[in-house]
């Protein structure tokens, strides 16, 4: 099969966000070792939202109105700042491998901001049961360095709670888009969330007085323009390019692999703790977290192929490495070749599926949306 057909290409930028939203966490705590924590973000976001919207404008994409601002920028202060924000400031103490694996706990705080919203999915007991294991694995992650005491131990506590505010962060800014979600393109609304993080991050920095601390090596600057360019620009492309033509419950699969990714490379590059402890810890943590999201009427969490090939243009469309013009038109021939034998065989069963595309096309949009936790 060549690497030109779209399902093997979206594997292919699957494997990508794997990869680099993995390596993001070894990124950032490269980057902190002469970048103060603010400007770690700040520069990062902005250089990214200011590249992503000029490729966006130079391609023609809409601009989203002044009216829509005030909730993406509520959404990039919750999401980028609070979020993001919260991982760069923990790693100034705690090692990535575990910074990368208490992240995996967001679904925990999801189900609890989605308990208090009135429309809200209710707490089933295969969810209790996934919160019970994921923080029972989290307490037997951290508990040891906590309680070695000392000037460390303190900084290593807070770290735990800021990385937790981080997750409450992106649990209130991913629950807040998917209920005020507009129309506008996915990608120039996430051009915009960075922007608008990026720029209340070097704020919070010129308020710290982080420039005078400022300092670039090789090294970092290196860290920094990675964290940049691949983790926010690259592997968001790589994602949205991926929910276009994969299922989701595929997709959403990076969400174990990144924390196994930033374990193994931490412990090789830089030396973090990687024992029986870590490991069996980090497996409860996914454990937890695969019962959580796991459905508990036993459905799975997908997408038909149509709705994922109608997403809303990525960047990603212009990334000559990852796509072409005719994948999307590929993917709608695909589609209508399969509606009219469906047509000719059962008119009720094309009537069912038009259905169904259309309502779980906003659901898809919003999985776009949910990736900018991570970016």
């Amino acid at each position: 099969m060549s690497l030109q057909h779209p399902n093997r290409r979206a594997y292919i930028a699957w494997v990508v966000v794997c990869v680099l939203w993995g390596t993001t966490y070894l990124g950032i705590r490269i980057a902190l070792e002469t970048i103060p924590p603010a400007l770690v973000g700040g520069l990062r976001f902005t250089a990214a939202g200011i590249l992503l919207a000029a490729v966006l404008a130079s391609r023609g994409e809409p601009v989203i109105r002044p009216t829509h601002w005030g909730g993406l920028a509520v959404t990039g202060i919750l999401t980028i700042c609070v979020g993001n924000g919260g991982v760069i400031w923990a790693e100034q103490w705690v090692p990535s491998g575990i910074a990368a694996v208490t992240v995996a706990t967001i679904p925990f705080w999801m189900i609890g901001t989605e308990a208090f919203a009135r429309d809200g999915d209710p707490v089933s007991s295969r969810r209790v049961l996934g919160l019970v294991v994921g923080f029972a694995g989290i307490l037997l992650l951290v508990w040891p360095d906590i309680a070695s005491g000392g000037v460390a131990g303190r900084l290593f506590l807070a770290g735990i709670i800021a990385l937790q505010i981080a997750c409450v962060g992106w649990a209130l800014g991913s629950s807040l888009s998917r209920r005020h979600a507009r129309q506008e393109n996915v990608m120039s609304a996430a051009a915009m969330q960075m922007l608008f993080g990026g720029l209340v991050m070097l704020a919070a920095a010129t308020i710290r007085d982080e420039w005078r601390q400022l300092a670039f090596t090789p090294r970092t600057m290196a860290a920094e323009l990675y964290l940049t360019v691949f983790g926010s620009i690259i592997g968001y492309s790589a994602y949205t390019y991926a929910l276009r033509h994969l299922p989701t419950a595929t997709v959403s699969l990076y969400a174990y692999a990144n924390p196994l990714i930033a374990m193994l490379l931490g412990a090789v590059v830089v030396g973090e703790p990687f024992g029986p402890r870590v490991i069996v810890a980090s497996t409860m943590v996914l454990i937890g977290s695969a019962l959580v999201q796991g459905k508990s009427d036993g459905g799975v969490t997908d997408r038909s192929f149509r709705a994922t090939a109608q997403s809303r243009r990525s960047l990603s469309d212009w990334v000559p490495a990852m796509v072409n013009s005719d994948d999307a038109a590929a993917a709608d021939q695909t589609y209508q070749e399969q509606h009219d034998r469906d047509h000719q065989q059962d008119p009720d069963k094309v009537t069912q599926r038009v259905a169904t595309d259309h309502s779980q096309q906003p659901e898809n949009d919003q999985n776009n949306r949910n990736g900018l936790e991570h970016v």
